[in-house]
């Protein structure tokens, strides 16, 4: 029985317990006897539009008790992360209730004049100007910090326009990335378990794998999908793939209800997936041409990205130019490389990209050799024999898939 396993549960509302009015099958019953059962619980929303106050009013209407303790709102948690962080006064897209929560714990809202940040939260009545506002106090140097990153959410007509639109907006316009509070991000996860015993077993009930799946993972809690249709899940590494899926909160008493483990899976969680070139360049005496990159000082074959209307072909021979000064020829397909575990990469931004890698023996047709210093410091032959220390983790295997010379590219 799942309902045994845990001793904390984290419940997301839209979807689980209710979608907009009405109360959904069998999550008032499941509160009661989870309650009865000593389990302490915690109701976490990505809606920053209600002080915590009135989600507690609107669950009573619904027939569910619920104290403001146990409420986390994504406004809420963005209150807290102000606070943390000594932001004494900020510009605010959202509601009434959202700029009381945080005028409550004693930091004023402006809208005019310089600010420490800009929220971004979500209204129904948010205005063209409003947004406008918002880019021009970040190119001033306000820090972006947005509620939550949902585009829509679940309503009784059909899906609802929500924060992660305007924040998009806003994001496209300044070409800021912001600081995200909400689900799937950490800050909403660490206000729901502050008061939580270390070793204490909690999981996360959601209908997103998205946001409430993904966001436990990555907080190495256990997560439950709420959803009626079966889902297709990679078996390596999947953040989404829940422990267990049920239809409804009942099931969480249900004997026939199972749960599978989920561990780690040795990589963060990639924003984007996009694809890449690399070189297998090697000179007449059989060195092979490395380049140390600037922006972790490690060696690699040299590689790119492809860019927009560009063949792969011509993405690393304008790479290798571009870096080098060298003008190259591909020769053959070497291999196609996707393993999230070594290629997956922070940047300093924050964004984390997953590579798909097209790796090319290529031969030097002419060009002079000269670094650029911008993507790379240093650019050398190396003895196959000699290769520096500090490699890019997934060189070495390319660079053995080039010298097995096998006759057709490998897929790896």
């Amino acid at each position: 029985m799942l309902a045994e396993r845990y001793d904390v549960f984290l419940f997301d509302l839209d979807g689980v317990i209710y979608i907009g009015d009405q109360l959904l099958p069998g999550s008032k019953e499941a509160i009661e006897e989870l309650r009865k059962r000593g389990k302490q619980l915690y109701f976490l929303t990505n809606d920053p539009r209600f002080l915590r106050q009135e989600l507690c009013e609107r669950l009573s209407h619904l027939g569910i008790a619920v104290s403001p303790e146990e409420c986390i709102t994504s406004g809420w948690a963005t209150v807290h992360y102000l606070v943390q962080h000594a932001i004494h006064c900020v510009y605010v897209i959202g509601t009434e209730s959202l700029k009381t929560e945080i005028v409550n714990q004693g930091i004023t809202v402006v809208t005019q004049g310089d600010c420490q940040a800009v929220v971004v939260g979500y209204c129904e009545n948010t205005t063209f100007h409003e947004v406008q506002q918002a880019v021009r106090q970040i190119e001033r140097g306000a820090q972006f910090i947005a509620t939550n990153p949902d585009s829509s959410f679940p309503g009784a007509q059909g899906r609802c326009v929500a924060t992660g639109a305007i924040v998009q907006a806003v994001q496209v316009a300044c070409g800021q990335r912001p600081v995200m509070i909400g689900k799937p991000y950490a800050p909403m996860f660490h206000m729901a378990l502050r008061k939580v015993v270390n070793h204490t077993r909690v999981v996360m009930i959601g209908d997103s794998p998205d946001t409430d799946i993904l966001g436990a993972h990555q907080c190495g809690i256990d997560a439950i999908l709420v959803d009626r249709e079966p889902r297709y899940y990679p078996v390596h590494g999947d953040y989404r793939c829940p422990n267990a899926t049920i239809k409804n909160l009942l099931d969480l008493f249900s004997p026939n209800s199972v749960s599978v483990d989920w561990s780690f899976p040795g990589f963060p969680w990639p924003d984007t997936i996009e694809p890449g070139v690399a070189a297998v360049i090697f000179n007449e005496w059989g060195q092979i041409f490395l380049v140390k990159r600037a922006d972790n000082g490690l060696w690699g074959l040299p590689s790119g990205h492809v860019e927009v209307a560009e063949t792969v072909t011509e993405a690393i021979g304008r790479e290798l130019y571009e870096e080098t000064g060298l003008i190259v020829a591909v020769e053959k397909l070497v291999g196609v490389y996707s393993d999230p575990v070594t290629q997956v990469f922070s940047y300093p931004s924050g964004k984390i990209t997953h590579f798909i890698t097209l790796c090319f023996l290529c031969s030097i047709k002419g060009g002079t050799l000269q670094v650029d210093y911008n993507e790379i410091n240093e650019a050398a032959f190396f003895d196959i024999g000699q290769l520096p220390s500090k490699l890019m983790t997934m060189h070495p295997q390319w660079l053995a898939d080039a010298l097995a010379g096998a006759n057709g590219a490998l897929i790896r």
